[in-house]
């Protein structure tokens, strides 16, 4: 952690000037390595990146959470996990990581400096639950189940306060979503491009909903007759969505209307670096993505990475 730190001190000032250069020449840079390297066994799933060049990744296997310099490359184990998965993460501007809890149906919230947990929620009783993935509204977190129909909110205080367990709220799913009984439905989630609602995606049918944040009403969107088949991660970027299709090793690119209604497909990222590679993140002008590696027997000695492709 230190030499982590100590990284990123030399690279934001030396002498009173900036160093690392915001957008895509900060990502451009041959300095910044285009695959980096995870611990073996790790089993990569998600990756949050904040505002400095360093990416955080969840385990699969016993929910630790992994940091890298992007510069660098290298990086070390910021939080060690507590044997259940670490999925979906998404990190706020206080450097709090929400982490989802995948089957021990809860969510951690993890300091990004210090690695300490900061509170704990349990919100589903396994077996039949999977939360699978995370984003933050000005109202909160939101957390997809990929085995029950219902979102869970963690509503933050107005200065930023995390709630007590008896304040996280639980929204069934109605309208038009349909969950598939043993299949990963609600995966990864995002908001609409206007902030009013959230979208998400449904692995099984490859298919995308708007949800109304008030009621839990589902509204399949129009992508013109495409479907996204083994869609995971989501990251929206103006009126622009990347869907990672994890199994098919591709990025969808979506360019939707302001009010997240209608879409259509503009084109798919691939890469033959890609081993299923499960969410995804942006730094200046690069999409980064861990290979979760899903088809690959998971040992304990199974190498894992994560890779960076230009954004385009």
């Amino acid at each position: 952690m230190k030499r982590i730190l100590g990284i990123l001190a030399t690279l934001a000032c030396v002498g009173g000037t900036v160093l690392v250069p915001a957008g895509r020449a900060a990502a451009d840079s041959p300095v910044f390595p285009g695959t980096i390297t995870l611990p073996a066994g790790f089993r990569p799933e998600g990756i949050a990146i904040g505002a400095l060049p360093v990416a955080y990744f969840g385990s699969m296997a016993d929910g630790s959470i992994y940091r890298a310099d992007l510069v660098t490359g290298q990086g070390d184990i910021l939080s060690r996990g507590p044997g259940t998965p670490a999925l979906g993460l998404q990190m706020d501007h206080r450097g709090r990581l929400f982490v989802a809890g995948g089957t021990g149906g809860d969510v951690r919230v993890v300091d990004a400096w210090t690695g300490a947990v900061l509170a704990n929620y349990q919100l589903a009783t396994p077996p039949d639950t999977f939360v699978n993935d995370v984003v933050l509204t000005p109202t909160g977190a939101w957390f997809t189940d990929s085995r029950t129909p219902v979102l869970y909110h963690l509503p933050l205080g107005p200065d930023g306060a995390l709630p007590a367990t008896e304040a996280v709220q639980r929204l069934p799913l109605r309208g038009d979503i349909a969950y598939v009984p043993g299949a990963f439905n609600a995966n990864g989630i995002v908001r609409t491009p206007d902030g009013a609602g959230l979208i998400l995606v449904q692995s099984v049918t490859g298919l995308l909903f708007r949800v109304d944040p008030a009621t839990g009403a589902t509204r399949q969107l129009d992508l013109g007759g495409e479907a996204l088949p083994d869609g995971d991660g989501l990251l929206l970027e103006g009126s622009t969505l990347y869907v990672v299709q994890n199994r098919r090793n591709a990025i969808a690119v979506i360019t939707f209307d302001p009010a997240g209604t209608t879409g259509t497909v503009v084109r798919r990222i691939t890469d033959p670096r890609f081993d299923v590679p499960a969410t995804v993140a942006a730094f200046g002008g690069r999409l980064y993505l861990p290979n979760a590696r899903f088809d690959t027997p998971p040992e304990p000695t199974t190498p894992y990475n994560a890779v960076a492709v230009e954004r385009p």
